[in-house]
């Protein structure tokens, strides 16, 4: 049996001391990327390697910013962090994170309904975006505001025409017009921000690389803070997330041979910040899979129990597949 499976303590076993720790060396990773928003409304935040990025890191939080997006993290009190697996629709793939999260009780944003001049953007990344002006597009989420910043005249006078409205109202321009227009996005929550100054694309368009949004009013629809499938406590909200480098998957999510490096520090982290008997569950599997024997036990039941085992052999597979 390899260190792969074992559970031991990891690096990042002290949770409250350490999470700051790893946030500053996940963010100076251009193999990681982050994402804050909700269910249906998302930013992300990635950069390349040797693209120049500007970091900064202090007792309260971290901050980076590229030519094409920004990023704020502060080291809220509050936060947990909680890693997670799961799998997904392709049958030798799975998804990992470690999702930043608040109290269920204190982690409400704004929860404006309509669209919202906020003034300047004081809190921009970038000192040349603080004169900029900050709109709420009033989605209403529980834990993020979703906001567009627009630093032309001519563009925040439209805004403003608009303002005290639903962007999704009939007859509301500004909706279908924002890839023309492609102000900022900037998505925040009790904790940061993320900004993206990438264009929007057209609707039968791709997302560019690197960082972008997502916007899908049918998921928002639906009042969910994050897919059910990830098994997030309920007391606990996700508000951000850090994407490490995945052993199968590239950043842009294509397919590449096994990484043992990659999964031995993704299990670190889940170890350190996941669900105990979903890990103690997946290594019991994956050292009887090892073995060529039948887990013992009780067998898994429940939605992410069972999750849990169809990781298990998607990971022994993968494992399996480099040492063939």
């Amino acid at each position: 049996m390899t260190d792969d499976t074992t559970v031991a303590s990891g690096p990042y076993a002290d949770r409250a001391t350490c999470l700051a720790t790893v946030i500053a060396e996940k963010l100076r990773d251009p193999g990681t990327a982050w994402s804050l928003g909700t269910f249906g409304a998302i930013a992300e935040f990635l950069y390349d390697d040797g693209e120049p990025i500007e970091l900064g890191t202090a007792s309260d939080h971290v901050c980076a910013a590229t030519d094409r997006g920004a990023i704020r993290l502060d080291f809220d009190a509050d936060m947990v962090a909680f890693a997670y697996e799961t799998p997904n629709s392709a049958p030798d793939r799975w998804s990992h994170a470690v999702a930043l999260c608040l109290p269920r009780a204190t982690c409400a944003a704004s929860r404006r309904t309509v669209l919202t001049e906020l003034g300047p953007d004081v809190a921009a990344v970038r000192p040349r975006d603080r004169e900029a002006i900050l709109f709420d597009l009033g989605l209403g989420t529980l834990q993020v505001d979703a906001c567009v910043r627009v630093s032309d005249p001519a563009v925040v006078a439209r805004f403003r025409e608009w303002c005290g409205t639903s962007l999704f109202a009939p007859g509301n321009p500004l909706g279908p017009a924002m890839p023309d227009i492609s102000p900022h996005r900037v998505f925040t929550c009790r904790f940061g921000r993320i900004e993206v100054f990438q264009p929007i694309p057209p609707a039968d368009g791709r997302s560019p690389e690197g960082p972008h949004t997502h916007l899908i009013p049918k998921l928002l629809r639906t009042g969910q803070t994050h897919a059910r499938t990830v098994p997030i406590p309920e007391h606990l909200v996700p508000c951000a997330y850090i994407h490490p480098p995945h052993p199968v998957v590239d950043i842009m999510g294509r397919a590449k041979p096994f990484d043992r490096r990659a999964y031995v520090e993704f299990q670190a982290l889940l170890r350190s910040f996941g669900d105990p008997e979903l890990v103690s569950l997946k290594t019991r599997l994956l050292m009887a899979l090892h073995r060529g024997e039948e887990p013992g036990g009780e067998p898994p039941r429940g939605r992410h129990a069972t999750a849990t085992a169809k990781l298990a052999e998607r990971q022994f597979a993968a494992m399996n597949a480099l040492q063939s």
